[in-house]
Order: structure tokens, then C-alpha cells, then sequence
């Protein structure tokens, strides 16, 4: 399947869909050939780095496209592993990445990913801008699986119907790890996705707990940090309505993308790393 072609447009219910061009930081350049040299290395160490989370049925490799791109233009980026049990510990776990990071950040999260990195980035002073990509930004005391969407098909759609469930080591009463099913997975979840692309993506998903999805949010870091937030029109997962709902309450800079699905991010990579990049130019 072609992907479509990325565009700005306006949101219903007059929803402006904002896009900054990135722009490259370049140094003043002085007289003096050494002190520019200098000015030059200090402008590079102070490039963002840029940190990616992905969600759940789904791994680091979900953003390869973008990684491959973000880095032919020169930056380091990092795409993290999401454990996908337990909102509260994943965010943890990332957020200890985090601290390790010297200089700016940019952190971006698709799907789940995002109610992650909504609570990860709070209180980590060096994280200067927020990117959700088809993702759950949550506030305080909502849990993932209330952001879907009345239309989703996974709140539509009953959970024998959506998923197989399995037992996992040490699962609290009566939680599972899930799989999205083979039909939901390939029709639903990565429509966008050429077919044979989208089964093996299906048959390597990783799997994610009723935990995760079920855990209150603790914080909003949306509400102190810079947000942009990339909307797929065709997602059946987080649907486009609940995403804007989300991304007008964070008062994020938003991009509609006409078409697309759930996995936007795997099918047309070029469409998300513009979004990224104009979260990293506003970076000073």
C-alpha cells in the first residue's frame, strides 16, 4: 500500500494544525577563526539528543525509519526499551535513561509510549520538548486504557475478540500479558503497513500487561513541557478525536496527518521525523 502523502491541514472542530519547519542551530560566526571553532563545538554539544519510546504490540525497531533519518541529519538518537508492564515502573525505567543524558532532550512516545514519557519526564529538568505520535497523554489519575477513544476498536471490540491472553510470572489477581490477534493486528492496528510487513510485525509484537494499561497516570508533564503531537486521521487505536482532545488540553503544537493508521511511524517515517524536528528547533 502507497503511503499517503504527508500534509498540514485543520482539525475538526477547529483544531489548528500547527507545523514548524526544523531549522539547523548554527553559530554566530566570529572573526576569529579559533574562537568560531570553538563556538561551533559548543553549539554541537548542545545539540538535543533525541530519546524515542515505543508502545505496546510493538518494540524498539517500530522507529528505525525515523532513527535512520534523525541521524542522516546528525543527531544522536536513542530508541528505548518500553518493559510494558506497569505504567508507574516503565516510566521509572526510562526516566533513569534519562539521567544519564547530558545536555537537552527531546523525548517522543507512540501509542502507550506516550503516557510513559508523560510521566518519565517529570521532574527531569533537561527534557525541553514532549512528541506524541499517535499516543496517550494522560493527566493525573487517568489510566491508558480510558483514552482510547468511544470509537476505538479496542473499546468497541470485546477482549476475547481483540487479544490473546496469557499468564506471566508473578501477575497480580486476575491480570494477563496481551497480544493483539492476528486480523486486529494487520487490519486494525498497522492498516497502513504493506500486508506481508504488517503479519511479520504481528508475529515479533511484544506483548503488553492489563497493568500497564490500567495504572493511573501520577503526572502530567505536558502541562511545564513544550508538547507536539502527531495524529494519524485512520488510527483505529487511540482515535484521532481522543488524541485531539488530548493534544488541545496539553496546548501542544499539532499535525494532522491525512490517512495513516496506528503504525504511521513504520509506513511513513519521513511524516513523523518532520514533527520531531520541529519539536528539536524550538530547543535553544
Amino acid at each position: 500500500m502507497a503511503s499517503p502523502a504527508w500534509r498540514r491541514t485543520r482539525f475538526p472542530t477547529a483544531l489548528a494544525a500547527v507545523v514548524v519547519c526544523a531549522t539547523t542551530l548554527v553559530a554566530a560566526i566570529p572573526a576569529n577563526g579559533s574562537a568560531h571553532a570553538k563556538s561551533a563545538g559548543a553549539a554541537r554539544q548542545t545539540k538535543p539528543t533525541i530519546v524515542l519510546v515505543h508502545g505496546a504490540w510493538a518494540d524498539t525497531s517500530s522507529w528505525n525509519g525515523e532513527i535512520r533519518l534523525l541521524r542522516k541529519a546528525g543527531y544522536t538518537v536513542r530508541a528505548i526499551g518500553n518493559p510494558l508492564q506497569d505504567l508507574t515502573t516503565d516510566a521509572l525505567t526510562v526516566k533513569e535513561f534519562l539521567k544519564t543524558i547530558k545536555g537537552p532532550i527531546v523525548l517522543a512516545g507512540h501509542s502507550y509510549g506516550g503516557s510513559v514519557i508523560t510521566n518519565a519526564a517529570q521532574g527531569v529538568a533537561n527534557v525541553k520538548a514532549l512528541v506524541y505520535v499517535d499516543a496517550a497523554a494522560p493527566a493525573a489519575g487517568e489510566t491508558t486504557a480510558q483514552l482510547s477513544g468511544q470509537t476505538s476498536v479496542l473499546t468497541k471490540g470485546k477482549p476475547a475478540d481483540l487479544y490473546d491472553a496469557v499468564s506471566y510470572p508473578n501477575a497480580p489477581s486476575g491480570a494477563s500479558a496481551l497480544y493483539l490477534k492476528q486480523d486486529v493486528f494487520v487490519t486494525k492496528f498497522a492498516s497502513s503497513v504493506p500486508r506481508d510487513q504488517a503479519v511479520n510485525l504481528w508475529a515479533t509484537q511484544r506483548a503488553a500487561t492489563t497493568v500497564a494499561f490500567q495504572t493511573p497516570s501520577k503526572y502530567e508533564a505536558w502541562k511545564t513541557i513544550p508538547s507536539w503531537y502527531f495524529i494519524s486521521s485512520g488510527d483505529q487505536i487511540i482515535t484521532p478525536a481522543s488524541e485531539g482532545k488530548m493534544a488541545r488540553r496539553a496546548h501542544s503544537n499539532i499535525t494532522l496527518y491525512k490517512g495513516g493508521s496506528h503504525l504511521t511511524l513504520v509506513s511513513d517515517p519521513a511524516a513523523v521525523t518532520k514533527v520531531i524536528q520541529s519539536a528539536v528547533s524550538s530547543v535553544k
